[in-house]
């Protein structure tokens, strides 16, 4: 029996661990949830297949007593490309408040991860998802309930860095895709680059930052990838959505690229409002983690706010 199967040739802590012999352990992120009834706030959930060719789907959330169009929230979920999924229970416990709310109809997209799907499937399969809800799409929910004439995007970490890109396709392709974007919500984008700013270079997860990235996209240009910088993207001025509010955390490694996107935007020209807001004392994705602590409800009520226009 060869022992050296087991050798471990990759470790990026915390996220995924390769085996010499190919075989790889996610390492969290794994965890599923089943969808239906929410018993604290009434909001309903299930899954559709939207390409059964590539076993694409999402998840579907409906506010309780519906009986009118809603704005439609399309939710893109983190985990560095790598791990985790719309099923997963901090997406699904974190969508349910969102949608009850905000009062809004979500699509949260089960894009395919790396490395068995290396990028850009994550941006391939969001663009397809995106595009079935524009489409001729036969789910009822959608038809019956959500305002295509309303829509926004939204994701956390990766999937803030998938959602932004999403924004900037609507807005180079339309009028091909038949949606109205208003507006785009950053939850600590995974935004990255070669050139080190603030604090990044003295931060312990430096490292993870940019082995995530070069791991999950073999074929990638390097960290200055215009998937991943948008101070690269040529592109990044023909966002398609007037608004964009992004959120960062005081702690994480990712807070400067944040407050850094609100210049790039600026500096190439793009013509639409945007707004930063800092969480004191927050890490990486806290919201997910402790729902129910002050400055994640309030993170909750901004994004309320700016989808559905309350004044401040």
């Amino acid at each position: 029996m060869d022992s050296t199967r087991d050798q471990i040739v990759k470790e990026i802590p915390g996220v995924i661990r390769v085996y010499k012999d190919g075989r790889f352990q996610k390492l969290s992120g794994t965890d599923i949830v089943s969808a239906g009834i929410d018993p604290s706030s009434g909001v309903q959930s299930k899954d559709v297949v939207i390409s059964p060719e590539t076993n694409l789907s999402a998840r579907l959330y409906l506010p309780k007593a519906t009986t009118k169009k809603l704005p439609l929230l399309i939710y893109i979920h983190g985990g560095g490309f790598i791990i985790e999924s719309a099923v997963s229970p901090f997406y699904h416990n974190f969508l349910n408040l969102i949608a009850a709310e905000s009062n809004v109809v979500i699509v949260s997209i089960d894009y395919r991860t790396a490395p068995e799907h290396p990028v850009p499937t994550c941006f391939d399969d969001s663009w397809e998802a995106i595009k079935w809800v524009a489409g001729n799409c036969p789910e009822p929910w959608l038809n019956d309930y959500a305002d295509l004439e309303n829509v926004y995007f939204a994701g956390d970490s990766a999937g803030a860095t998938i959602a932004h890109q999403m924004a900037v396709r609507v807005g180079i392709e339309n009028p091909k895709v038949s949606i109205n974007l208003r507006g785009t919500v950053l939850l600590h984008p995974y935004f990255w680059g070669e050139y080190r700013i603030g604090s990044e270079s003295e931060h312990p997860w430096k490292p993870l930052m940019d082995e995530m990235w070069t791991f999950a996209y073999p074929g990638t240009s390097g960290l200055d990838d215009p998937l991943i910088n948008p101070d690269k993207d040529p592109k990044v001025s023909g966002l398609g959505c007037s608004r964009v509010l992004v959120f960062v955390g005081e702690k994480d490694i990712l807070r400067d690229r944040g407050w850094y996107f609100k210049d790039i935007l600026g500096k190439n020209g793009w013509k639409g409002d945007i707004e930063v807001i800092e969480d004191k004392g927050e890490n990486h994705v806290f919201f997910l983690f402790y729902p129910s602590s002050d400055n994640a409800c309030s993170l909750r009520k901004r994004i309320c706010t700016f989808i559905n226009h309350i004044n401040k």
